[in-house]
């Protein structure tokens, strides 16, 4: 009797075809279905790990394209916000009565509290924009213009708002005794105008001055240092020129020029060397709520937004604050050991 069983061959090996044979193929029992299309790339890059804080731009997608597209971009975000803003000021100013200035002067409103408010936000607005180029122009998580860890490290903003208040008081112990040395008039500084009129403009300051500030810092500090570290190995043409485009900003003359100069210039560094704007932010925003709460204070707010001569005495002070406070800030760092580069 047949067995069908003999009927069943062993598997062949394949062979090469010709006339009247076809290859075999072996059957594989480990073979996976098929798993469909790659995923596609991520929308956004971060830099390898051990960048530095102006280094952080040049990422696997880094082109620079993007990197002169999105300065550009930045720049008219900052000036077209502002426009925005002051229009939208001048329809409220409108409807709330609030008497407009247009003889050309450095007065925009007869309300020095709305005035100040319509300047902060007209500054403060462009920080998204900011944001929004960094991570649909350049393709990188816009975190990292934060800081080394993409994202703004908040137990240090903290610790560094406490130097630069300590700094703050130094610097203006300094500045009073030069003043008082040197026989300069110090009269209308420490006026009261009452609890009442104070309050409005205080409450407008507090709120808004940490957002002004922190996007000047995220514009000058963080941008445009990390535009040009994408194309220099030293950060310091960053450094400088972010420095110079934010002293062009103010209408400060003779050494208000250097004051301004030498801020933004120590801001860039402190960024540079603590790898991330923390630092920049925390005695930004300091300076600028000691600028417009002693103006609120005495009643003349409007005159914190005058612009023009710096008397030479003022940069005693600026000396002792802003060594003190890089000084102190550089060693508290290295003794927590702030991360300086990516992750």
């Amino acid at each position: 009797m047949h067995d069908p069983s003999q009927d069943r061959q062993p598997p062949q090996e394949p062979g090469p075809s010709g006339p009247g044979r076809s290859p075999v193929y072996p059957y594989y029992p480990g073979a996976q279905p098929w798993q469909g299309p790659p995923a596609p790339a991520p929308r956004v890059v971060p830099a390898p790990p051990g960048t530095r804080y102006d280094h952080l731009a040049r990422t696997p997608e880094y082109r620079r394209w993007r990197t002169v597209v999105g300065t550009v971009v930045v720049a008219v975000a900052f000036v077209g916000s502002a426009y925005v803003v002051l229009l939208a000021a001048w329809i409220v100013a409108l409807i709330l009565g609030v008497r407009i200035i247009a003889d050309g002067g450095e007065r925009l409103f007869g309300d020095p509290v709305f005035e100040v408010a319509v300047l902060l936000l007209s500054i403060a607005v462009v920080l998204p924009a900011v944001y929004l180029t960094a991570w649909l122009v350049q393709r990188r998580p816009p975190g990292t213009l934060s800081s080394v860890l993409g994202r703004l490290r908040w137990r240090w903003l903290l610790t560094c708002v406490g130097v630069a208040l300590v700094a703050l008081v130094l610097g203006q112990t300094a500045m009073v005794g030069t003043y008082a040395v040197t026989g300069e008039d110090l009269g209308g500084l420490f006026g009261w105008v009452g609890w009442g009129r104070f309050l409005s403009g205080a409450v407008v300051i507090v709120l808004l001055v940490p957002f002004q500030a922190a996007a000047e810092e995220y514009v000058f500090r963080g941008w445009l240092l990390q535009a040009f570290g994408a194309f220099f190995t030293t950060p310091w043409p960053g450094i400088l020129l972010g420095a110079a485009a934010f002293t062009s900003l103010h209408a400060y003359t003779d050494w208000g020029i250097i004051d301004v100069f030498s801020f933004g210039a120590l801001m860039g560094w402190l960024a540079v060397r603590t790898g991330g704007l923390e630092a920049p932010i925390a005695l930004h925003t300091v300076n600028n709520l000691v600028s417009f709460l002693p103006s609120a204070a005495a009643g003349e707010l409007g005159d914190a937004l005058r612009q023009g001569a710096v008397p030479w005495q003022a940069l005693s002070g600026t000396v002792v604050q802003l060594g003190f406070f890089a000084v102190v800030v550089v060693i508290i760092a290295q003794k927590r050991a702030i991360p300086t580069v990516s992750r």
